[in-house]
């Protein structure tokens, strides 16, 4: 396997608090408890993976967009506005944009080539409209999701995706293309040296798709979205409130299956607090100095600091 990976980080735009039933499904109908849900999580962080490739920059999604808690028009109205207030509600500072949290790290925007995106749910999509200059990877099925009647209410805003000036590059998971990976029988591999395979991952959405990075003498480490909200829900098969549960059941085995061929996998979920110290475990030096994220639980600097759950009934 060669080291063209040189780097992998992780950075923040901003947090969320989501449902309990959420991140850990207690069996009940989404809707049901979507409605009936009091508790809220401790916050969660809004990850975006850093892979820095000798070819360029990469980017394993693109956080939320801070125009969510500034621009009262973000969200759509009624009833689909109505069910995204009682699903998720964020905390953004000033300077948790995509753009100033990769100058934390010492990267400029500029620098970002591809950019991945695991599915197009709001707080995965958020740093498009500062990717103008890079290319947009996402699974096909995905995409075919944004011409759904209903893609409104199953996450997926269109305004905030279709941008004009985007270039997209959607791929297909046929079986049998690409390396056998474990049980996946089909990837894709993005340049082709092995470094960073794409492999599909149905179940929190039709074409949610993960990122496996391996580099010689270092833990393979896979980013997975929101197949799982934490990598220990994950090893226990306790699959999120969110998605299709049987596929959703399938993937995250097909996930823990991989150990046997990787019993050093690192697991990267997009909202668990613990994937940082993760990371840094498994790349050591060859993690890039972060940023200063906040812990859970506490704020950005207060003047920076807007909070909103979507107000979207007025």
């Amino acid at each position: 396997m060669p080291n063209s990976v040189r780097a992998v980080s992780v950075v923040s735009t901003g947090m969320v608090d989501i449902r309990r039933q959420h991140a850990e499904s207690d069996g009940s109908p989404l809707l049901w408890w979507l409605l009936t849900a009091r508790d809220w999580s401790a916050p969660r962080p809004i990850n975006v993976y850093v892979i820095e490739h000798e070819h360029g920059l990469v980017l394993f999604d693109t956080g939320q967009d801070r125009a969510s808690v500034t621009d009262p028009a973000y969200f759509p109205r009624g009833i689909p506005g109505f069910l995204y207030r009682r699903l998720a509600r964020f905390e953004i500072g000033g300077r948790e944009t995509l753009t100033q949290a990769l100058a934390g790290i010492g990267y400029d925007i500029a620098e970002v080539h591809w950019a991945i995106l695991s599915h197009l749910h709001q707080d995965h999509i958020g740093g498009l409209r500062e990717l103008k200059h890079a290319e947009i990877i996402a699974s096909s099925a995905e995409w075919a999701s944004l011409n759904r009647p209903d893609a409104a209410l199953q996450g997926l805003m269109r305004r905030h995706i279709d941008l004009p000036g985007l270039s997209w590059r959607l791929l297909k998971f046929p079986p049998g293309q690409g390396e056998p990976i474990g049980p996946f029988d089909s990837s894709c591999d993005l340049f082709g040296d092995g470094s960073m395979v794409l492999l599909p991952t149905p179940g929190h959405t039709p074409g949610s798709v993960s990122l496996l990075v391996r580099r010689e003498g270092k833990p393979p480490l896979l980013m997975i979205g929101d197949v799982s909200y934490e990598e220990d829900l994950l090893r226990r098969e306790r699959i999120p409130g969110v998605g299709k549960r049987k596929a959703l059941l399938a993937t995250t085995r097909a996930i823990n299956a991989l150990r046997t061929a990787y019993p050093d996998l690192v697991i990267l979920p997009a909202h668990d607090a613990g994937a940082a110290g993760r990371l840094t475990a498994a790349f050591g030096a060859d993690v890039r100095a972060r940023n200063e994220s906040r812990p859970v639980g506490t704020s950005a600097d207060p003047a920076e600091l807007v909070t909103r759950t979507p107000d979207t009934d007025r």
